[in-house]
């Protein structure tokens, strides 16, 4: 194999490849990226056995061929040779070596076989349709802060992805839980997806995923299986598990008869949360909320640290009401709204809140209270 390929894409690529690939792996070859040059093209692929991602770049291939080489170790050297540098990859099969050649930089890096190399085996997809990379991105992070990372409900690792009866009509949802909060996002069903199957991205592939939708134009073709899912641009294919588990009625926890109503400009309430919240032991963050008419009053009283309290003006005209909450938690939920005004609705101080941006229906969040 003889390859040219500018610094950029390269670093690109291997960027890609090497977050996926775990830094402490028992199997050798896990460790590695299968390189594979063929016609003006060069792929670049790596996975952990439940991820697969296939990065291409166009290139000058003078000589066809493939190896797989240490991932992390390519990366860095890639990522430390100088922008705009030309680099070239040779491996002539003989000497178990890829020889890494830019400028007067030269490295020889240690080759696994290309065939002991695990290729993710392609399944058959019971639903193929298409999204525009934002409508996708807003999907998944507005509610991937909501995933458990508690590995004993393994099934709340991830953000759920099912079609449902919106309240605009069909939409492609996402939610996400612990236990604590919950998001749920509607978008517009795309074409080709009535018939989707519910899954659970996996957290991790959730975070590959974003590099994919940074482009506003890119249309991503999605296809999903009762095990597996891909996301694919021309470039870039990311291929997942899904994960193996029933995701919980979601729709009994959010509240449908909350009539009191707080309305508060979201920076400011995320602000003022952030500093009261400053003095508050970090164990419990707790943050207590006042609310008699037009105003809201915020205070936190930690015992071995001090107190804090401040004053904001809001929009609210029923019954006084003291509740509690995870500064963490409302400063996460605070943090995902695009608009100008946040919407609480309360019932009482012990039940679930919800929240949501205006009268925008299509993100709704339920946070749980705390005593305080």
């Amino acid at each position: 194999m003889k390859v040219s390929i500018e610094r950029s894409a390269l670093l690109k690529a291997m960027s890609r490849a090497q977050s996926v690939v775990e830094r402490r792996n028992t199997i050798p070859i896990l460790a590695n990226v299968l390189i594979e040059a063929e016609g003006d093209t060069i792929s670049f692929r790596a996975t952990d056995l439940d991820i697969e991602v296939i990065d291409k770049s166009p290139a000058k291939v003078s000589q066809a061929g493939a190896t797989t080489v240490g991932a992390h170790t390519l990366h860095e050297i890639v990522r430390k040779l100088p922008d705009g540098a030309l680099v070239d990859l040779v491996d002539d099969g003989t000497m178990g070596r890829l020889d890494v050649r830019a400028g007067r930089s030269h490295f020889s890096l240690a080759t696994l076989p290309r065939e002991d190399f695990p290729i993710m085996a392609s399944a058959e997809y019971d639903c193929n349709f298409a999204a525009k990379a934002p409508v996708l991105r807003r999907l998944f992070d507005k509610a991937k802060f909501a995933i458990s990372t508690e590995e004993t409900r393994y099934y709340l690792n991830g953000v759920f992805m099912h079609a449902a009866d919106g309240a605009n009509g069909p939409a492609l949802r996402c939610v996400a839980t612990d236990g604590h909060r919950l998001a749920r996002i509607d978008a517009p069903l795309p074409d080709g997806a009535a018939n989707v199957p519910g899954v659970i991205v996996p957290r991790k592939t959730v975070n590959e995923l974003r590099k994919l939708l940074d482009d506003d134009d890119a249309d991503i073709a999605v296809s999903v299986s009762e095990t597996k899912i891909r996301f694919a641009t021309p470039e870039v294919t990311l291929t997942s598990k899904v994960i193996d588990g029933s995701f919980p009625d979601y729709s009994r926890v959010i509240p449908q008869n909350n009539t009191k109503r707080l309305e508060v400009d979201a920076a400011e309430f995320a602000q003022a949360v952030d500093r009261v919240s400053t003095v508050s032991s970090e164990r419990s963050r707790a943050v207590k909320l006042l609310l008699e008419e037009d105003r809201l009053t915020l205070s936190v009283n930690a015992p071995d640290a001090g107190a804090a309290d401040e004053e904001l003006a809001v929009a609210y005209s029923d019954e006084r009401l003291e509740v509690g909450f995870n500064a963490k938690y409302l400063l996460e939920i605070a943090g995902q709204v695009d608009r100008e005004n946040a919407v609480f609705l309360f019932n009482s101080s012990g039940d679930p809140t919800l929240m949501r941006e205006g009268n925008d229906d299509t993100a709704v969040y339920v946070v749980m209270p705390m005593r305080v």
